[in-house]
């Protein structure tokens, strides 16, 4: 089973299409696939747009009535879909956004990368981002310095990317180790670097798969903050030491 794990608050604009290209690609692929949806306190439509489309889609919507924002949703979606793996060692657990900036077309080679043998697989950057907003491109920039303070290893070549499919028994392990504390501490894209850290010394084998961003067809506005991002990523560096892993391209 393959577990997509989907972060949302006020997509209303996009959530819906995004839903409907996963079914697609997830058709074509012929894989059985649930899709998970967090939505973080949507002031819009969100919710009324998840409750249609649970009718004809394999969709759990998961919900909080305050914003938690993206660490806290993103570890309830990876703990749910944990809980729910029947077969731990075999499913697939992915991640991405809710407002079309990751394209599901890319799922295809996630998972085939992922059924390949890799415990983790993440997204690799391979062309230039489509129409980046201005705090995008300078939290990247300035990120990309502060995570070579952070951890040099990190065992993918951008660890902020939240585009990956992680081996259910990964999850499970880490979730086991962290006992009652939080898995994730640190906020925003530092959440997926964090996440990498954690992970990491569970594994046996880190793949990376082509992934292309866009910014042009989501509606609203960007939420990057780019110091908070830069502070986030530094903070990293205090998370327990991070086992660097070699990495095979897809």
């Amino acid at each position: 089973m393959i577990y997509i794990c989907i972060p949302s608050r006020d997509e209303e604009r996009t959530i819906g299409v995004l839903l409907w290209k996963v079914r697609k690609v997830m058709l074509e692929l012929g894989r059985d696939y649930r899709i998970l949806v967090l939505d973080d306190a949507s002031s819009d439509g969100t919710v009324a747009l998840l409750e249609k489309y649970k009718r004809v889609l394999p969709l759990t919507i998961l919900q909080e009535k305050q914003p938690v924002g993206y660490r806290r949703a993103l570890e309830r979606l990876i703990r749910e879909a944990s809980n729910k793996a029947r077969y731990p060692k075999r499913d697939a657990i992915v991640t991405m956004q809710g407002d079309f900036t990751e394209s599901p077309d890319y799922l295809t080679t996630l998972i085939k990368t992922y059924e390949g043998g890799a415990d983790i697989v993440a997204g690799r950057l391979e062309d230039d981002i489509v129409n980046p907003p201005r705090r995008v491109r300078l939290a990247r920039w300035l990120g990309g310095m502060a995570l070579k303070r952070a951890y040099a290893g990190a065992p993918v070549h951008d660890p902020l990317v939240g585009f990956r499919a992680y081996r259910a028994v990964v999850v499970k392990k880490a979730l086991r180790g962290a006992g009652d504390r939080n898995l994730l501490t640190r906020e925003g894209w530092a959440a997926n670097a964090e996440l990498m850290k954690v992970l990491a010394p569970y594994t046996r084998r880190i793949a990376e798969a082509p992934l292309g961003l866009r910014y042009d067809i989501r509606w609203r506005g960007t939420r990057v903050r780019p110091l908070r991002t830069v502070r986030e990523i530094l903070r990293v560096a205090n998370v327990r030491p991070l086992e660097a892993e070699g990495v095979e391209a897809a």
